[in-house]
């Protein structure tokens, strides 16, 4: 999707993400979390995604279900900050939006009130239908999440493979239609076979964004902190590294350490200075 380049930005909108899948040209998405990542990343992203995700890469969580709707808001205001062009869709945590489609209202309503974003994202697939079409029926544009669910997952040996078994497929297609026919814009598809993932491309008509799934899909999302290599070397097999950042991080800082220990740092050029006979006077 193209963007314009003049000096009026014009951000895209989710009706604007839900026309890609008449296109050739995929969605590129990425998360955000701060205005100053999302300032980056705006002119390159049709879609930034400010994931739950941060519980683990800025707060250290073992995983997403310690994020707070508090805590998504913040951010979500961050990225619209830094943002100009692309679409903003926000995360509801875990804890947030399971009850009752009214407790998703309410919530959803909150982030889309106190952000200014362009929509919510909810994970699970039929069985959240009906809460899908209540936000959808009162303005709350929707992404659907199915696949592998890390909301659900409590450590790392629950993060598995989807669509293996003949009727995990069958449930993924179903999962799919389901949230289609309930109104969601957009499905992001996660960590699942890669054929069961093109199917189920083909077989919905709104656009799919895969992670961890097939080149088919709509669009393509990775969290940017491992796509820049920031989060370490245990990313999964779906992360390609664009880059090694931690390691000019650490290059970077271990040199400043280096010239603070020797007094190297700062030098001249860094300090604030006075002339001597101004000193002298102030002096006496």
């Amino acid at each position: 999707m193209h963007k314009k380049t003049d000096d009026t930005a014009i951000r895209i909108t989710t009706n604007d993400i839900r026309a890609v899948k008449t296109l050739a040209e995929p969605l590129v998405c990425l998360t955000a979390y701060t205005a100053r990542i999302a300032q980056i990343l705006d002119a390159h992203c049709d879609l930034l995604l400010v994931g739950d995700t941060m519980g683990m890469v800025l707060y250290g969580m073992d995983n997403t279900r310690g994020v707070t709707l508090d805590m998504m808001i913040n951010h979500g205001k961050a990225v619209m900050r830094g943002s100009e062009k692309a679409c903003v869709i926000v995360d509801m945590p875990f804890g947030t939006y399971e009850s009752s489609p009214e407790q998703a209202l309410a919530s959803a309503r909150r982030i889309m009130e106190e952000t200014g974003c362009g929509g919510v994202k909810l994970e699970g697939g039929a069985a959240f239908a009906p809460t899908i079409q209540t936000l959808v029926s009162h303005d709350i544009p929707v992404v659907a999440h199915i696949g592998l669910l890390p909301q659900s997952v409590e450590d790392a040996s629950g993060f598995k493979v989807q669509g293996k078994s003949n009727d995990d497929q069958q449930q993924l297609l179903e999962d799919a239609k389901a949230v289609e026919e309930a109104g969601a814009f957009a499905i992001v598809i996660e960590a699942t076979i890669d054929s069961v993932a093109a199917l189920i491309t083909r077989t919905v008509s709104v656009p799919t964004i895969g992670i961890g799934a097939s080149p088919e899909c709509d669009g393509q999302i990775l969290v940017t902190e491992d796509m820049l290599g920031i989060t370490g070397d245990h990313v999964p097999k779906f992360v390609k590294h664009y880059a090694q950042i931690s390691e000019d991080i650490e290059k970077a800082v271990a040199l400043y350490a280096q010239e603070v220990r020797t007094r190297a740092f700062p030098d001249i050029k860094n300090l604030y200075t006075q002339p001597a006979a101004r000193l002298k006077e102030k002096a006496s």
